[in-house]
């Protein structure tokens, strides 16, 4: 099937080399970071995560979001997903990869992540985090080549792939799990030591996940005869205003729990958030930004007209997804070390190395889903012709 990614139109390649260049810039970037060190990023001790880490938690979010079609369609037989569900583990394996690659380039020296399985330690969430997240890559592979090779053939999946289906479902509810373990397991970081983080991390990978795959399949429906169907698009748009709903509930939540008991190691993280801190407000102007687009997506999407109209929705989504990566990237990251536990206040900015850096790592991870999709749709279009 990989000989259909290298027949495409004229917009296709152009897209394609497009992403290839921005990928090979970063990789050359990285290189200069690689031999120079990390002292070309905005890291200090005191911010030791930034940039890099706010792509990899909302990307672990993305990847999880895989289940949202996943479950529906095999444990619940909702055929309205099965177009959808090949579009969802593709996204799910380019969002995994580069939630890799952003491990990668954070640690400065890649070979130090031969000490995880060299040196394995079950304690350590580190390990757990980098197993889940590979586990769920193999799942992932596996399953959408199996059942996208049976559906080719025109026969129906090998039983022997059922269990790795189902083992899928909770593996995706895991990483981002664990992802929010790392964080809450942290007790001198006050910002992150809440019980409800996971249960916050899952809404807003469920809202944001699946607003990416809404406005992909209203690309592909756009550029391609690939149609997932209205029926799916609009239980997808259900699901996000749920979640969305959800999210914006948790996160009030967290901040009448801080104010309210005015306990100063807490209520000064969202002080700093919100308000600004000692004289220090980089990130107010961003985190408002982010949750008035939050409030106002999740009012469009609770009236159907406006929900179900595939002319706003793909800007609404977009509103959610750029709210749920402000809030949980440089929001939820760096606020955890603003101010520190002694109350000092240093400001985090990320540099234009990082800044190329991650947009050639989302370059590669866009690249590999184009053609994924450039695959899937080649199939669909053959089978109903």
């Amino acid at each position: 099937m990989l000989e259909k990614a290298l027949h495409g139109s004229s917009r296709y390649w152009t897209l394609i080399i497009a992403l290839s260049i921005l990928a090979l810039v970063g990789v050359a970037v990285y290189l200069k970071q690689l031999t120079t060190g990390l002292v070309i990023t905005g890291l200090s001790r005191d911010v030791p995560w930034g940039f890099y880490i706010a792509q990899l938690t909302f990307l672990v979010g993305v990847a999880a979001s895989a289940v949202m079609v996943v479950l529906p369609y095999y444990l619940h037989d909702f055929k309205a997903f099965g177009r959808l569900t090949i579009l969802g583990e593709f996204l799910a394996i380019s969002a995994v990869t580069m939630c890799l690659l952003f491990v990668v380039v954070d640690i400065g020296q890649p070979y130090r992540m031969l000490n995880l399985f060299l040196h394995p330690s079950p304690s350590s969430l580190l390990f757990w985090d980098a197993m889940v997240l590979q586990g769920y890559l193999f799942l992932n592979i596996i399953i959408a080549y199996v059942t996208f090779t049976s559906e080719k053939k025109g026969v129906h999946p090998p039983s022997w792939i059922k269990p790795f289906i189902i083992l899928s479902i909770p593996w995706a509810i895991s990483i981002h799990t664990v992802t929010a373990f790392l964080y809450s397991g942290l007790g001198a970081r006050p910002f992150w030591l809440t019980a409800i983080l996971a249960p916050r991390f899952l809404a807003s990978a469920f809202a944001s996940g699946p607003s990416l795959l809404i406005i992909l399949c209203l690309i592909l429906r756009k550029f391609t005869k690939f149609d997932a169907g209205d029926e799916a698009i609009k239980k997808l748009s259900q699901i996000v205003t749920y979640a969305m709903a959800a999210n914006i509930f948790f996160v009030l939540v967290e901040l009448f729990t801080a104010l309210y008991s005015d306990i100063p190691e807490h209520k000064h993280h969202f002080e700093y958030l919100f308000f600004g801190l000692h004289g220090h407000n980089a990130l107010v102007p961003y985190m408002w930004t982010s949750q008035i687009l939050a409030v106002t997506a999740l009012v469009l999407l609770l009236f159907p007209k406006i929900r179900t109209n595939f002319t706003y929705l793909p800007v609404i989504c977009a509103g959610i997804i750029t709210a749920i990566w402000i809030e949980k990237g440089l929001g939820m990251v760096v606020t955890g070390f603003i101010p520190s536990p002694l109350n000092k206040v240093n400001e985090y900015a990320p540099t234009l190395p990082e800044g190329l850096i991650t947009i050639g790592i989302y370059a590669g991870g866009f690249l590999i889903l184009s053609v994924l999709y450039k695959i899937a749709v080649a199939v669909r279009e053959e089978l109903e012709a």
